[in-house]
């Protein structure tokens, strides 16, 4: 028993850290709303230096719930580092949507990121359906609150509310093929159900495997799947927006590829037709869908689900290059969302209101060039166009499901890159060429020094500076492809 509490140390630390944090939000309320997120991130750091640790005495927790491996290891770092970074840009956002912009952010908000974290730790984790059930709910129920956050705001409570409906019908698809994979091999270990599928893949673990596929599809908003994400990205606050695209995406992509390998590791031909369906549809639709979006975060929802069919690319090959490519497309993917949204959360006019409407963000290039500077890099990388790094990752899936007998796909896939650029392309050319409308907003030149620096680093990292870690990103990717196929 201590073994395994040894193993799943950072979990029990953001759990306690939650735990604490409540009660210190109980008594004193809002006004120690700063005090609580600080250490929020704090904690956050902390239990990403425990993860840090974990590859040296990794191993199975808990009787086989639970793994703790290099693989692991990788999701949580990325997930902590999107978390603390979420909380971290979340107050000023806050005090803007309280009348008079004086208020302080509700001290529940970085607590609810903390049990998250706690949820999706578990997900990336579990070697069993039990595991993988209680994490994703629990990342689930606290990201459902989240997207209502701002009571006040009709946009977030329909985001929520929709996400919530739609969330409590993905998971009950999910739980559905969980109990006909648990009822035809009779077990809910993974390595149990890969053992009954080898031995006799019955119809009965074919729907199943169907069901559980459908119900990760949703989480990691892949078409079909993806129905929630324009209206829930839009319609909640935006540093909850720049979570969602972030860490829950890494853990549920992270999960979908245990599953695959893992339990259904012996039925690779019919898993691999389901997620190659899910990779075309994705891309295609990801691409052609964000044609038309006037709003900035309906814009970046649909550029989402078109970058998880470029991660799942890779997953379709079904090898380890392609799992160490889908891995290191979403640390990639990461740092460049979370500077996307970064550059949004600056896009204020004189009265302090946010502006999504990408209309009228023409002649921004003027007001604040560095801005558009900044955006056009994100965008350019988000397409993929070299020489900066969101080329790298791409051409590690394409270059995997090539090697895997996979050349059609990664042709479509190559091609709808192609047509996403158009719209990454015209938020730039509005942005920093057209003439700005009548209705133009007067664009302030107030900064924050905690965002801007933050902008700096995501700037530089997705930068050609970026290319200088290959070496350490396919290490760490390698390994962690390397414990799921051992």
């Amino acid at each position: 028993m201590s073994a395994s509490l040894l193993l799943v140390a950072p979990e029990l630390t953001l759990t306690l850290a939650g735990l604490a944090l409540l009660i210190w939000a109980a008594f004193f309320g809002d006004r120690h709303a700063t005090g609580i997120s600080i250490a929020a991130v704090a904690a956050l750091v902390g239990a990403g230096a425990l993860t840090s640790l974990a590859p040296a005495a990794g191993g199975n927790a808990f009787d086989g719930l639970a793994r703790v491996d290099a693989f692991s290891t990788f999701a949580h770092v990325l997930i902590y580092f999107a978390a603390a970074v979420a909380i971290i840009i979340a107050p000023r956002f806050f005090r803007a949507h309280t009348p008079g912009g004086h208020g302080l952010m509700r001290a529940e908000y970085p607590i609810l990121i903390v049990f998250a974290a706690v949820g999706m730790g578990m997900m990336v984790s579990a070697t069993d359906l039990m595991t993988l059930y209680v994490g994703l709910e629990m990342n689930s129920l606290a990201a459902y609150v989240l997207a209502s956050f701002i009571r006040t705001d009709t946009r977030s409570a329909e985001a929520g509310l929709k996400y919530f409906v739609l969330g409590a019908l993905a998971s009950g698809i999910l739980l559905y093929g969980m109990s006909l994979l648990y009822g035809f091999s009779g077990t809910t270990n993974f390595a149990g159900i890969a053992a009954a599928m080898g031995a006799d893949f019955s119809g009965g673990l074919v729907f199943g495997l169907v069901f559980v596929l459908a119900g990760l599809a949703f989480k990691i908003s892949a078409v079909p799947f993806h129905m929630w994400t324009p209206d829930v990205y839009e319609g909640a606050p935006t540093p909850v927006t720049a979570f969602f695209a972030s860490a829950p995406k890494v853990a549920a992509m992270a999960l979908t590829v245990r599953v695959c390998i893992e339990a259904f590791g012996p039925t690779t031909l019919d898993w691999q037709q389901i997620i190659i369906f899910l990779a075309l549809a994705s891309t295609i639709l990801g691409a052609v869908g964000a044609i038309g979006q006037r709003n900035i975060k309906r814009l970046l929802a649909y550029s989402s689900i078109n970058n998880v069919g470029f991660a799942l690319i890779g997953l379709a090959a079904g090898s380890e290059a392609g799992v160490a490519a889908t891995m290191s497309y979403m640390a990639v993917y990461v740092v460049m969302t979370l500077g996307s949204f970064l550059c949004i959360l600056q896009l204020r006019d004189a009265g302090g209101a946010y502006v999504e409407d990408i209309a009228r963000m023409a002649g921004l290039g003027k007001a604040r060039p560095w801005l558009v500077g900044a955006i056009a890099l994100f965008m350019f990388s988000l397409a993929g166009i070299p020489p900066l790094f969101g080329f790298w990752p791409k051409f590690l899936v394409f270059d995997a499901a090539v090697r895997a007998g996979l050349l059609p796909l990664a042709i479509i896939g190559a091609l709808s890159s192609v047509i996403s650029a158009f719209y990454y392309l015209k938020v730039i050319k509005t942005m920093a060429f057209d003439e700005a409308p009548a209705d133009a907003p007067q664009w302030t030149a107030e900064g924050n020094a905690v965002e801007t620096g933050l902008i700096g680093f995501t700037a530089t990292a997705i930068s050609p500076l970026g290319y200088l870690a290959i070496a350490p990103l396919a290490y760490l990717s390698g390994n962690a492809a390397l414990a799921l196929f051992r």
